[in-house]
């Protein structure tokens, strides 16, 4: 019989939580600003937006597991999240959050320097520090179906100093300085939450909606050219999807643009070696590959086109990053790219 170690969405409501076993996390929408995102959800949780590594933490008395966004088990390359969450006030306890590394100054660290700590088997010079938004589990009582209002409560008494900061408003202004207070700390922005609403594994919905000062999606990899010039012998220009949530495309990837911007000397020569290992197949000029590669692209919008199958473009696409703690299956749809259009 196989068995998972992990629970997808539509079975939590047939088996319940279990601690231990890891859930798939839930997922944020975009907005272009906190007003726009508050206008949809309500009342809200603002909560500042870390530049860190999503983490899922399950204790159990003394026994402590965490999770990677992907629900890869890293308990042993992460001894010092796992001490903070042995030393607090609870029994039992299933937690979300993210972590990263700050510097001397008590500011976040690059990205990068968080997720080569993640590939460390052995405890590094470098550490990590935790962060948690959400409660699922305390104490022997699922609160998976609780309103957010209850499980911020709940977070606030157990976790203390460990609760990522933010405010309960359904103020703009108010919400907008959580904004800058985040950006000036050195963070990407804010998370916009309905106080009102349930945690819906391993989906994104409306109740949750992140702001940043430029717009990012986390796109695929769908195929890539040769360069020319100083690339040339070099893979460049990307050819990016986004998923099709709905089906209407058949239910894969749909292309919405091109990128040859924010490519370091650095990415090009790992994405030449990567890509002919996961190629399908290629032309003169193209190596098209599985959809598999995960990449964080920073836009200015997206504009109507006829020249891509879902009918829009990004606006001034560039690579922002390569993200291998996300899977495609966590990436960002055409519908919500959709939703950016306007008239």
């Amino acid at each position: 019989m196989l068995f998972r170690s992990w629970a997808a969405p539509d079975d939590l409501a047939a088996i319940g939580l279990a601690v231990g076993r890891p859930v798939q996390p839930m997922l944020a929408a975009t907005a272009t600003s906190v007003a726009d995102a508050l206008a949809v959800t309500g009342e809200a949780s603002v909560e500042y937006k870390l530049d860190g590594a999503r983490i899922q933490v399950h204790r159990d008395g003394d026994d402590v597991r965490v999770f990677t966004r992907s629900l890869a088990d890293i308990t042993a390359r992460v001894p010092e999240l796992v001490a903070a969450v042995r030393e607090l006030p609870v029994r039992a306890a299933i937690l979300d959050g993210e972590t990263l590394s700050l510097d001397e100054d008590g500011a976040p660290r690059p990205f990068q320097d968080t997720m080569s700590r993640f590939g460390a088997e052995a405890a590094r010079d470098v550490a990590l520090r935790p962060w948690f938004f959400d409660l699922l589990h305390l104490d022997g009582r699922d609160l998976i179906d609780e309103p957010l209002r209850v499980r911020r409560a709940e977070l606030e008494r157990v976790a203390g100093d460990l609760v990522i900061p933010g405010v309960i408003t359904a103020d703009a202004v108010a919400a907008e300085a959580v904004s800058h207070e985040a950006l000036a700390a050195g963070h990407e922005g804010v998370v916009v939450k309905s106080v009102d609403g349930t945690y819906a594994a391993g989906r994104r919905g409306k109740n949750w909606i992140k702001v940043k000062p430029v717009l990012t999606f986390d796109l695929v990899v769908l195929a890539c050219e040769w360069g020319s010039g100083r690339r040339t012998g070099l893979l460049s220009n990307l050819h990016l999807g986004a998923r099709d949530a709905t089906g209407e495309f058949g239910g894969e990837f749909v292309m919405v643009g091109k990128t040859f911007k924010g490519l370091t000397d650095r990415l090009l020569r790992w994405q030449t070696e990567r890509f002919p290992e996961i190629e399908t197949r290629r032309t003169a000029h193209v190596v098209y590959v599985e959809p598999v590669t995960v990449v964080e692209i920073a836009i200015d919008g997206v504009q109507r086109s006829s020249r891509y199958p879902g009918g829009l473009a990004l606006r001034f696409a560039r690579v922002k990053r390569y993200r291998p703690d996300k899977e495609p299956a966590a990436t960002d749809t055409i519908q919500s790219l959709r939703a950016l259009l306007r008239g």
